[in-house]
């Protein structure tokens, strides 16, 4: 098995628990697989296949997901073909034809073709050895993404009673296990639960104060990473890309209410990294196979923990450092409800209400985020600190919450119990709206006695005090407060009430990005490697991942190997692309070693040890630059060279930060409104545009405020050539 690993796909050993998982499979066991996204599932079935005698038949609903994976295993040698509904009717039978001549090795499928009568006489003509069922949660009503086309797969046991089964997903409660193992008849399977930690996230939940603010913050601190931004709504998801877009970020909004061959225009252009941010509903993502996603963000809410793992799953599937963020509030909470009390039915009514209020424990917990996820997911959690959340990394203090707490209660009493949190906040913080005046309540004792607190901080606290059960929900939909018998016991004995805070605002994520977890590879390097990944992927119309992985990158940038044996030795580096692709990266390695000495390799540490990254200009940023030079503009040279202008600006910036000079005349605002960014940056610093495009208004544009930035920094101030 560790052969036909390295062979086919690269590697020189299983990840945890593939290799049993594998054997069983081997063994005609069924298996019931749980493995967090990046955990290595295919494998699980992908390898077996090649060792069985017929054809591994993959059952998956995501269609996008399909493609990627077959361009991957044909991109190492494994024959591989997919049936859905993209595939025109000839191709469709051509991939028939060439399953029944054995010539697929793996055939992935689409569920709903299962209820076909013809697709049904197809499959009964295959030699089918193993069948393998992804995303095996949506078979389950329980599992948070139900779809009904899964119940097909109870004919498949019938049609081939003596081909085992093997059951994949990266989420599964306790009751979705086990009603994933009856509703696919699975004979007394192997379960095998791995670790759900992914330990390279970092997980922040913040309020959802100035959210927009916070999230240019996070996506400049991101800049030239991918980043997916979830949204509740359609209508939000192109409101937010629209506001990206106009401060100069590469985005594009993903809804199931656009056209489909423009959801797969962007999924393609997100994942060959023509689009840096895709803001999206949760359609967004389960077909998305990226592993280089630095940034998740939910911008609101999350309807299920078991969704916001998954969902945050899609940031760092390569193993390296990305950061997960949630905004929240309490208004997104009452949203929520409110949908809820819209649905009739009484069982399924209840189900998403104790679903909302998982996800609501998680959002007011003030212990570890981590321990948490892994808990509801079943797996113990012992440490007390992950050193990957928000809470773990954030110093908290306590405070004395008495005087509040006291406040909040007494009005809701003195306004009769039947109000909910905005109301009550309103009240409190004395706004003499209609509403409030109509009920004489801006004449009670309360009115106005918090004034000098945030609503948004107050909202917070009121629902402390519901965690706390000093205060009580009534009703769904927009519930209202009521105090608790102990809320009242505490007024009454006048007792003391203690809570905890972060001492500073919530972080935007230091503790797995920037230079301290960089690697030691040489990034020089790197760059030239990259760029001739872009070329191949281009040519081969894949994305630039299926090439090589940013992993196998880093470490050919650091071992810097000259010949074939030493090439082979790469993680990622299999038979296939040993043949077909070590003579041109060899050569790039070899080339850029004789031009800088052989002493350009790096210190001998490990790869992953933190160590200062060897800074200069790789041969993609003296591309732009020389494009530059021919006074074309920058959306002319991001579309020549097919990266978006975000990635551009950022060329010219390392080029300047290196030292090199570069003619912008051409790329000048007028002198007049050069003058006045100057002057905005002298007086707020360069560090950030967003500061000085809000101190000069939406007038300027964001590719002006870049390049007299870029001026400045190479010491060229109004009316001064380039030296």
């Amino acid at each position: 098995m560790l052969e036909q690993l390295k062979a086919y796909f690269g590697f020189d050993r299983f990840l945890p628990l593939q290799e049993e998982i594998i054997a069983k499979v081997l063994d005609k066991r069924d298996t019931l697989v749980l493995m967090p996204t990046g955990g290595g599932k295919s494998l699980c079935y992908q390898l077996p296949a090649l060792r069985l005698k017929g054809l591994t038949l993959v059952v998956s609903p995501l269609i996008a997901l399909m493609k990627d994976q077959v361009d991957g295993l044909r991109a190492n040698g494994v024959p591989a073909g997919l049936l859905n509904s993209t595939l025109a009717q000839e191709e469709a039978s051509l991939v028939q034809d060439q399953a029944r001549q054995d010539k697929i090795k793996i055939l992935y499928v689409a569920p709903e073709r299962l209820a076909l009568p013809g697709f049904q006489r197809f499959l009964q003509s295959l030699d089918v050895s193993l069948i393998a069922i992804d995303e095996a949660h949506c078979i389950s009503e329980w599992g948070h993404d139900f779809r009904p086309d899964y119940r097909n797969l109870k004919g498949l046991r019938k049609d081939f009673p003596g081909v085992p089964v093997i059951a994949l997903t990266a989420t599964a409660t306790k009751a979705v296990r086990e009603d994933i193992v009856n509703q696919l008849g699975l004979a007394e399977p192997e379960i095998f639960i791995s670790s759900f930690n992914r330990p390279n996230l970092t997980y922040t939940i913040q309020p959802k104060t100035e959210p927009l603010g916070s999230l240019l913050h996070l996506l400049e601190k991101h800049q030239g990473g991918s980043a997916i931004i979830y949204r509740f709504s359609r209508k939000l998801t192109e409101e937010t890309a629209l506001e990206l877009t106009e401060r100069g970020f590469s985005a594009l909004p993903y809804h199931a209410g656009l056209e489909r061959d423009l959801r797969r225009e962007t999924q393609e252009k997100f994942i060959r990294d023509q689009v840096q941010i895709v803001v999206a509903t949760i359609a967004f993502g389960m077909g998305i196979d990226k592993p280089d996603v630095r940034l998740v963000v939910h911008y609101d809410l999350p309807k299920t923990v078991e969704g916001y793992y998954q969902e945050t799953g899609r940031a760092g599937r390569d193993g390296l450092p990305s950061d997960c963020v949630l905004f929240y509030s309490y208004g997104d909470r009452s949203k929520q409800e409110y949908f809820i009390s819209q649905i009739e039915d009484d069982e399924e009514r209840d189900k998403a209400h104790t679903k909302l209020d998982q996800i609501l424990a998680l959002c007011d917990l003030q212990t570890c985020r981590r321990a948490y996820l892994m808990e509801y997911l079943g797996e113990s959690w012992p440490k007390t600190d992950c050193g990957g959340c928000d809470i773990c990394l954030l110093p908290r203090e306590e405070f004395d919450a008495t005087e509040i707490a006291q406040k909040i209660l007494s009005a809701a009493i003195r306004t009769g119990e039947r109000f909910g949190v905005n109301y009550l906040v309103d009240v409190l913080r004395g706004a003499a709206n209609k509403a409030v005046r109509a009920r004489g309540h801006h004449e009670l004792p309360v009115f106005g006695i918090s004034k000098g607190i945030n609503a948004d901080e107050l909202k917070e606290m009121v629902r402390s005090l519901v965690t706390n059960g000093l205060l009580a929900q009534r009703g769904s939909g927009y519930p209202t407060l009521a105090v608790s018998a102990q809320g009242r016991k505490f007024l009454n004995n006048r007792e003391k009430l203690t809570l905890t805070r972060p001492k500073q605002a919530a972080p935007v994520l230091q503790a797995t990005s920037g230079s301290d977890r960089e690697t030691a590879y040489d990034t020089r390097l790197f760059d030239e490697l990259a760029a001739l990944r872009l070329e191949i992927a281009t040519d081969r119309e894949v994305p630039a991942y299926q090439i090589f992985g940013n992993k196998s990158l880093q470490q050919m940038a650091f071992h810097m190997p000259r010949n074939e044996a030493a090439f082979s030795r790469i993680s990622g580096v299999g038979d296939a692309k040993l043949r077909d692709l070590s003579e041109r990266f060899l050569k790039v390695i070899n080339e850029y070693m004789q031009a800088n000495g052989q002493s350009a390799a790096v210190e001998q540490v490990p790869v992953n040890a933190p160590k200062k990254r060897i800074r200069g200009i790789s041969m993609s940023i003296r591309e732009t630059v020389d494009l530059i030079s021919q006074n074309r503009s920058l959306d002319e040279v991001a579309e020549q060279r097919g990266i978006s202008e975000t990635t551009i600006r950022s060329h010219l910036e390392r080029f300047v930060q290196e030292g090199g000079k570069i003619d912008l005349d051409h790329l000048m605002p007028s002198d007049v409104r050069r003058s006045r960014i100057e002057a905005a940056f002298k007086e707020m610093g360069e560090a950030r545009l967003t500061p000085v495009r809000d101190s000069l208004g939406d007038d300027y544009t964001w590719e002006e405020l870049a390049v007299v930035r870029l001026a400045l920094r190479q010491g060229q101030s109004l009316g001064e050539p380039v030296g």
